[in-house]
């Protein structure tokens, strides 16, 4: 099964997001856009993983704990790996350290499990869409030009989740295998 470990979007930022996505799906119809009600931020993608080994996983991410909820909010646009040829159109995440502490917690409790650090820098966002071709990149991008606003609201974060990817022909389909609260109090 395929795995990772995740913080929930809030549905306000999901409704936010949603008027914008469909206008833009309009304008760039070429590339792949990713339906809103999946969209979350990774802090660790494990990849294809034996079914045995999940009930390990899952008692390793249950020893993550953190002295206080993380705060996130939503803003703006950008494009992986530039704006020039991009491979991935995102929303940003705005948060202190506490985000990217969090993530280096979940990782460094599954390295006993045998899954490696990351070796790239955290940099959380929420994949909206991927490409194939630039058609339609040059409106996409006047597009977000005009927008009064790119904020997408905040959250709070209290809890992670452990999720099944599978993969199908309308794209990818997520389910919550587990909850995990890393905050002392938070009920998952």
């Amino acid at each position: 099964m395929r795995l990772f470990v995740a913080l929930d979007v809030p549905e306000e930022t999901r409704a936010a997001l949603d008027p914008l996505v469909g206008r833009f799906i309009e304008i760039c119809r070429d590339a792949r856009w990713v339906r809103l009600e999946g969209i979350h931020i990774t802090l660790k993608f494990l990849g294809e993983v034996d079914d045995s080994k999940v009930p390990e996983i899952q008692n390793a991410l249950s020893t993550v704990h953190h002295n206080k909820s993380v705060p996130i909010a939503f803003r703006h646009f950008g494009f992986f790996p530039n704006d020039h040829h991009p491979r991935a159109f995102w929303t940003g995440i705005e948060s202190g350290p506490e985000l990217t502490a969090l993530a280096m917690k979940v990782g460094a409790a599954l390295k006993p499990a045998g899954f490696p650090p990351e070796k790239r820098d955290f940099a959380p966002h929420l994949t909206l869409a991927r490409f194939k071709t630039a058609e339609g990149l040059a409106k996409l991008k006047e597009a977000i030009a005009s927008l009064p606003s790119q904020d997408f609201g905040e959250t709070s974060a209290t809890q992670f989740h452990l999720y099944q990817s599978m993969l199908k022909s309308t794209g990818a389909v997520y389910t919550k295998l587990e909850s995990y609260s890393f905050v002392e109090g938070a009920v998952p």
